[in-house]
């Protein structure tokens, strides 16, 4: 069977990517930085989100769902680089050859990847197969946006109309599952600045547990997973919960309880 990996980032503003584009002098403090890219963004744009090669990868956060495991974790270690967390996601690519699922990862987090690990100069061989080599990516790669080795819930399900996309925290609490925990994407940054990386980590695996499950009742609902098939799904990941001693998993499965129908 094909391992299945769903994975989400977390990032800041690369304020140092800032300074070499512009050439900002470094009497500037960061805050200064930021503040005048912000500006200059919300007059082009009328929001202040950087494009995806200013945004700074903090935390990758996967689920792997292979043979009779599931593992939830953050990649690397909380004092990791930028260009070593994105090195490590890329290597379970190549190493596993999985089915990708995310939520919005073909708008956000994989371009955010890609230009990212271009900056870096590292190499996503599996990723980037356009099948010159195997055919079997030569119609069903990572890029395309109507192949499935990627399958990008939020975009498929709003059958790929902007207008229809739903936020992951509502569908995951309209679905019975916990939502989101700890706190928004939007504080991510003050997060960051204050040092309260692991926190942020923490936050992504949440995440990523909820487009997992999402996934799962996708899967059932396409009669992938039998009903049978799909309560045993539920019950390893809630058991994998149960068994954890981190605070955020005990948090999560309280939540899951809580929000689950009678």
């Amino acid at each position: 069977m094909t391992p299945t990996l769903v994975f989400d980032i977390e990032t800041v503003p690369d304020v140092a990517g800032l300074r070499r584009i512009h050439a900002l002098p470094q009497s500037l403090s960061d805050a200064d930085v930021l503040d005048w890219a912000l500006q200059q963004r919300r007059a082009a744009t009328g929001n202040d989100f950087l494009p995806v090669h200013l945004q700074r990868v903090v935390a990758i956060a996967c689920a792997l769902r292979e043979g009779a495991g599931l593992r939830v974790a953050s990649v690397g270690v909380a004092g990791d680089s930028e260009p070593e967390l994105i090195r490590r996601f890329f290597d379970l690519v190549d190493k596993h050859t999985p089915q990708l699922v995310s939520w919005n990862g073909g708008g956000f987090d994989l371009p955010v990847l890609g230009h990212r690990a271009l900056i870096h100069g590292i190499t996503a061989a599996r990723f980037w197969d356009w099948g010159d080599e195997d055919r079997d990516f030569k119609y069903n790669s990572y890029l395309s946006r109507y192949h499935t080795r990627h399958l990008d819930l939020m975009d498929v399900l709003a059958m790929y109309q902007p207008r229809s996309y739903a936020g992951l925290e509502a569908m995951a609490r309209l679905a019975g599952f916990p939502g989101k925990l700890g706190f928004s994407g939007s504080e991510v940054h003050a997060a960051f600045i204050a040092g309260r990386i692991e926190e942020i980590r923490r936050y992504c695996e949440t995440d990523v547990l909820n487009t997992y499950l999402l996934y799962l009742r996708f899967q059932q609902m396409r009669g992938t997973l039998s009903a049978d098939e799909y309560a045993a799904e539920i019950l390893l990941a809630r058991d994998k919960l149960a068994t954890s001693k981190e605070p955020h998993w005990r948090e999560f499965l309280t939540a899951w309880d809580a929000n689950t129908p009678t």
